[in-house]
C-alpha cells in the first residue's frame, strides 16, 4: 500500500435533514424512557418542506405529547424561522403510531433479542478515542460548524452542513497526512462564496486542523461550498428520513456495518444495543493492547437470548489468535440482550445526543469506556 492509498469518510451536522429526523426519533424515545424505562419504541421520522411525519410502534405506560417533542427538537436544532425554509413553530406534524406486535413482544419479554441480525463494532489506535482518523476529523468539522453557528449567529452560517475528509495511508496501513477536506455549509443569502470561505477557514478549518497538526503537511486540498452557493437547505431542500446516515453514525465506512439503523429504537432492539456492545468490546481489546485494530461481529436470532455467533477480526495485529480473544470476551461478558442493557445501562434517556454527531467516539457515552480492558489482558 503506497503512500497515496487514500480513504475518505463524511459527516453531517445536526441540521442535516436526515440527522434532524434521527434526533426527532431519539427525542421521542428519550421522552418515553424518562417516564417509563421499559418502554418499547421503534419510531421513524420523515421530514419534507413544512411537514414532519412520525410513525412506528410504541408500547409504554408513559404519556408523551409527541407533536410537542417534534417541534421542540426542530427549534432547538436551529430551524426556528420561516426564512430558513423550515420552522418548528409552524410546520405540520403528522403522527401515525401503533402498538408493538405481540408476536415480537412475547420473544422480548422472555429476555430474547427483539430481532434477528448481525451487528459490528470497531476500534483502532489511530486516535485517542480509538476511532478511524477520517471519520474522527469529519465529525470534528461538523461539530465545530454547529458550535460556531450557535456562538456567532451574526456570521450567517445556517444549520445544514456536511464535511468530507480524505486521509493518505502508508504501506503499513498507518495514516500519514490529510489529503483533502470538503466543507459545505448552508448560509445566509447575503454571503458570497468568498465570505463563506473566509468564515469557514477562520472559525472551522484552522481550529480543527490545529487538533490534528501531525497530519497537516501544508498541502491539503480544500473545497468550501464548491457549488458556489448553499442558501436553501434542510428539509426544504432535501427530504430527511431516520436511519439514512448509518455510515456517518458508525465508522465512516472504515469498518463493516450490519445494515440496521440506531435512532428511534429502544435498547431491546439489538440493532442498536448490540452495535454499542460490539464497539465496547472492540475498545476493550485495543485498550488492553491485544490488537491495534479490532472488529467484532455479534449475531442474534429473534426471541433467543444468547448470540448465535461472536467473531473477532484483528487484521493481523492481534497479540493472540482471534479465536482466543473471542473466547476471552465470551467468558468475561454477558452478551444476551439483558446483559448488554445492564452492562451499558441503556434504559435511560440518553439517545438524542447520539443522533447529533456520531454514535461512537464521544467519551460521554457509556460504551466508550475502556474500564474492563485489564480483565482481558491477562
Amino acid at each position: 500500500m503506497p503512500d497515496h492509498m487514500l480513504f475518505t469518510s463524511e459527516s453531517v451536522t445536526e441540521g442535516h435533514p436526515d440527522k434532524l429526523a434521527d434526533q426527532i426519533s431519539d427525542a421521542v424515545l428519550d421522552a418515553c424512557l424518562e417516564k417509563d424505562a421499559r418502554s418499547r419504541v421503534a419510531i421513524e421520522t420523515l421530514l419534507t418542506r413544512g411537514l414532519a411525519v412520525v410513525a412506528g410502534e410504541l408500547t409504554t405506560e408513559a404519556y408523551v405529547e409527541i407533536a410537542d417533542v417534534v417541534r421542540d427538537t426542530i427549534v432547538e436544532v436551529g430551524y426556528n424561522a420561516t426564512d430558513l425554509g423550515f420552522d418548528g413553530h409552524t410546520c405540520g406534524v403528522m403522527v401515525a403510531i401503533q402498538q408493538q406486535s405481540p408476536d415480537i413482544a412475547q420473544g422480548v419479554d422472555t429476555g430474547g433479542a427483539g430481532d434477528q441480525g448481525m451487528m459490528f463494532g470497531y476500534a483502532c489506535d489511530e486516535t485517542p478515542e480509538l476511532m478511524p482518523l477520517p471519520i474522527a476529523i469529519a465529525h470534528r468539522l461538523t461539530r465545530r460548524q454547529a458550535d460556531v453557528r450557535r456562538a456567532y449567529p451574526d456570521l450567517g452560517l445556517r444549520p445544514d452542513a456536511k464535511s468530507q475528509v480524505t486521509i493518505a495511508y502508508d504501506e503499513a496501513g498507518q495514516p500519514v497526512r490529510i489529503d483533502t477536506l470538503v466543507l459545505s455549509t448552508q448560509h445566509d443569502p447575503r454571503l458570497k462564496q468568498a465570505d463563506v470561505k473566509a468564515i469557514v477557514q477562520e472559525h472551522i478549518l484552522t481550529p480543527v486542523l490545529a487538533e490534528f497538526e501531525a497530519y497537516n503537511t501544508g498541502d491539503i486540498t480544500l473545497h468550501v461550498n464548491p457549488t458556489g452557493i448553499f442558501t436553501i437547505g434542510g428539509p426544504q431542500a432535501d427530504t430527511g428520513v431516520t436511519g439514512r446516515k448509518i455510515i456517518v453514525d458508525t465508522y465512516g465506512g472504515y469498518a463493516r456495518h450490519g445494515g440496521g439503523a440506531f435512532s428511534g429504537k429502544d435498547p431491546t432492539k439489538v440493532d442498536r444495543s448490540a452495535a454499542y456492545a460490539a464497539r465496547y468490546l472492540a475498545k476493550q481489546v485495543v485498550a488492553a493492547g491485544l490488537a491495534k485494530k479490532c472488529e467484532i461481529q455479534l449475531a442474534y436470532a429473534i426471541g433467543v437470548a444468547e448470540p448465535v455467533s461472536v467473531r473477532v477480526e484483528t487484521f493481523g495485529t492481534g497479540a493472540h489468535p482471534d479465536a482466543e480473544i473471542a473466547r476471552r470476551l465470551q467468558a468475561t461478558f454477558d452478551l444476551t440482550p439483558k446483559g448488554v442493557i445492564d452492562l451499558l445501562d441503556l434504559r435511560r434517556p440518553i439517545y438524542r445526543e447520539t443522533a447529533k454527531n456520531g454514535h461512537f467516539g464521544n467519551p460521554a457515552f457509556g460504551w466508550e469506556k475502556t474500564d474492563r480492558a485489564q480483565s482481558l489482558a491477562g
